[in-house]
């Protein structure tokens, strides 16, 4: 199996993610089943089915959290340097409109584009893997060509 790659504060919030749905999640949604099933015919009960419901999307996401944390590859970004790759803060500016926009390039587990997190499969951080700073980067987004300038590289 490949390794996801991943920061310390990803790796972390996937462990107290799991913890959260092992030790509250889980347990509530079995009472809420037991209480469920007390309704008498479970056929026709719609709370039984939603409590069943439940419980699978919660089974499902901590096998899912196992998977990705025993394949977890968790990098430190501060102890790397020099040209852009994983865990690094980026900041570029849209040659376009002149907006400038920071991102770290970061595990698929932990991207969240409006906290700044860039998934490293994504088009714009496949783009800018390897390029240093003062580098044009054009990269193709769903909305069309963009066009890049690296400002700054930094790890942290």
């Amino acid at each position: 199996m490949e390794k996801i790659p991943m920061t310390h504060g990803g790796y972390a919030a996937l462990e107290t993610e799991l913890k959260h749905l092992k030790s509250e999640e889980r347990p509530a949604i079995i009472k809420a089943i037991a209480e469920a099933r007390e309704h008498g015919d479970l056929s026709e009960n719609a709370e039984y089915h939603s409590a069943k419901e439940k419980q699978s999307f919660i089974e499902g996401r901590i096998k899912e959290l196992e998977g990705a944390i025993s394949l977890a590859d968790v990098i430190d970004p501060s102890k790397l340097s020099g040209a852009i790759k994983f865990g690094a803060t980026v900041t570029l500016v849209d040659e376009d409109t002149d907006e400038e926009k920071t991102w770290q390039i970061v595990g698929e587990y932990e991207a969240n584009i409006e906290k700044g997190l860039l998934n490293i499969k994504s088009p714009i951080a496949r783009a800018l893997i390897g390029k240093e700073e003062g580098d044009s980067v054009e990269v193709r987004t769903p909305g069309g060509e963009k066009a890049y300038e690296v400002l700054k590289i930094a790890y942290t």
